[in-house]
């Protein structure tokens, strides 16, 4: 069982990485060149195909930010303890 989790975190992890880059390029054309690779699922910010992957995009960020604070807590819980 603990495999099949392992697994299913693992390929959470790549799509949400992949997501969070793809956001991030999509950003990085509208601030550069005005251009929003998403527009054309809705026309606008406000369109309801963009909104989907905007969400996606969020939710992809939001899942990397907890295992990336979940990597920084236990790690710091899991160093060993000196005795003095």
């Amino acid at each position: 069982m603990a495999r099949k989790q392992n697994n299913f975190l693992k390929w959470a992890n790549f799509i949400a990485f992949g997501l969070l880059m793809i956001g991030g390029l999509n950003w990085l054309l509208i601030g550069l060149f005005q251009i929003d690779i998403f527009g054309i699922f809705g026309g606008s910010f406000d369109g309801f195909g963009s909104r989907i992957f905007y969400s996606l995009f969020g939710i992809g960020a939001l899942w990397l930010l907890g295992y990336v604070l979940h990597k920084v807590f236990m790690k710091k819980d899991a160093a060993p303890k000196l005795s003095s």
